[in-house]
This record gives C-alpha cells, sequence and structure tokens, in this order.
C-alpha cells in the first residue's frame, strides 16, 4: 500500500512474514504542516540543531532522519505502555521493519474499511479511548489518528502511523492534535453508536492530563463540565480605553514641554 508518507510493503524475514515500511523523500510526501508536528523536537548535537533551524541542506537530512526515527522510538515508547500498536524489529536506510497485523490468517484491514454492530462499535472505541490515555499517560500524541490508521486484528484496535507523534509537553500544538484525534474516533465510531456525539472524552482526557490525574488505567465517563470562567469582554475593553486615554495624557504633556 501506498500512504502519504511511505509506502508499505509484506515481506519475508526468514521464515517469518513481516511488514516494510519505506519511507518517502521529503518531496515526494505529501504531509501537510509538518512543521506543527516537528515543533519541539530537539537533538543533542547543537551544531545538528542550528543547521536544522536555519534549513540547510545538512539541516533538512539531519530533519529527515528525526522524522523517520521518530515513529521508531514511539512504536518502542509505547509498546512499553501497553498500548497496542505492531512490534517493532528495527530501522535501516530509510526503512521500518515491523510486526505484520493480521486477522484471520489475512493482513489486518483499517477500521474505514469495515462495518461493526453496535456492541462491536463501543468495544473497539473502548479499547482505542484507553490506548489514547496511555499514550498521553507517556507524554504523547498520535496527531494523525483516524480510521485509515488504526487496524482491527483478531484482538481489537491496533494503532499505527506514528512519525508525527508529538510530544505533549514541548509542542504547543499538543491539546488540539487530541482533540482532533479524539473528535475522529467519535465521527468514525458513531456512525454504529449515535450516542458517541453527546460525550466529551477529548475534554475529559486533556483535563485530567492537565491536572495530574490521568493514569493509564484511568476509567473514562465521557462527561466533562468546563468550569472556566467567561472572559470579562467589557473589562478588557475598559482597560484598553483606560490606557488609550493615558497615553494621550502624556503625549499632550510632551507637547506642551516642547512648546
Amino acid at each position: 500500500m501506498s500512504g502519504k508518507e511511505a509506502d508499505v510493503y509484506v515481506v519475508r524475514c526468514g521464515n517469518e512474514i513481516r511488514c516494510a515500511k519505506v519511507y518517502k523523500e521529503a518531496a515526494k510526501r505529501n504531509f501537510k504542516k509538518a512543521a506543527q508536528y516537528t515543533e519541539g523536537r530537539k537533538v543533542k548535537n547543537s551544531r545538528r540543531q542550528r543547521a536544522m533551524e536555519k534549513g540547510s541542506k545538512f539541516g533538512r537530512q539531519e530533519q529527515e532522519k528525526i522524522w523517520q526515527n521518530a515513529e521508531v522510538d514511539a512504536l518502542y515508547l509505547l509498546a512499553g505502555a501497553d498500548v497496542r500498536v505492531p512490534e517493532p524489529y528495527g530501522m535501516l536506510d530509510g526503512v521500518l521493519l515491523m510486526e505484520l497485523i493480521t486477522k484471520d490468517g489475512e493482513v489486518a484491514p483499517r477500521l474505514g474499511d469495515i462495518q461493526m454492530t453496535e456492541m462491536e462499535a463501543i468495544s473497539n472505541f473502548a479499547i482505542v479511548m484507553q490506548d489514547v490515555v496511555r499514550m498521553l499517560c507517556v507524554g504523547t500524541v498520535h496527531g494523525d489518528l483516524s480510521e485509515f490508521n488504526v487496524l482491527l486484528d483478531d484482538y481489537g484496535p491496533v494503532i499505527i502511523d506514528l512519525p508525527q507523534a508529538v510530544n505533549a509537553a514541548a509542542n504547543n500544538n499538543a491539546k488540539s492534535m487530541l482533540m482532533r484525534d479524539v473528535q475522529n474516533m467519535v465521527t468514525y465510531f458513531g456512525q454504529f453508536d449515535p450516542y458517541l456525539h453527546e460525550t466529551k472524552f477529548g475534554q475529559e482526557i486533556w483535563h485530567l492530563f492537565e491536572e495530574g490525574k490521568l493514569r493509564p488505567d484511568t476509567v473514562l465517563t465521557g462527561e466533562f463540565i468546563d468550569t472556566t470562567p467567561d472572559a470579562d469582554v467589557g473589562a478588557v475593553q475598559r482597560q484598553i480605553k483606560e490606557a488609550y486615554e493615558e497615553e494621550q495624557r502624556r503625549l499632550e504633556r510632551l507637547r506642551e514641554n516642547e512648546a
């Protein structure tokens, strides 16, 4: 299969059948607004970091390595956090070798390619949300989660495609990406269980994360009440007016002194 950032092949490794993901060159990738996803990614070598910031040829090459290695790092991190992701076997020359996810002996389908009952949707949605929670507990947001980045094997959903995964603490876009990831899942599973459209899982998850109360085994309710007070627009306008009037008085005093 060919995706927006890579081509994926079924390959043989000795007696094992695995998956090889071959990343496309940056110029051939169709991943929009990549800068939003790479924000906060740093390298230990200051020379490389400066080259990346300047956008030199060497810097672009280093940025490309970071983009590709990000998925390997994320897979190892998330597997260790009990998130259902393919098992990685290593990266070499822009090729990621990993577990081939199967269902009934065949390559596992994407969520977007199947139909399910309401009960199946409820169960699979709960698994995905729990994995979203586990990801955030280790500081990671998928950033591009949709029905096309989740496979369904014999045991349930498996999350794939992670080169754009972001650090929740270092990326200013992490909250909006988390909200979008969850909303994409609500929209998809809501086809089979309309009640999901009334839930607020994204807001609940992020609120618990910000409060330091999110745990890998947190039981979600889908309910959230925003207690943030509304902005006092009138007060802001009064402050602006007062600042403007004070500035006018200051300029008037300057003119009088000059005269």
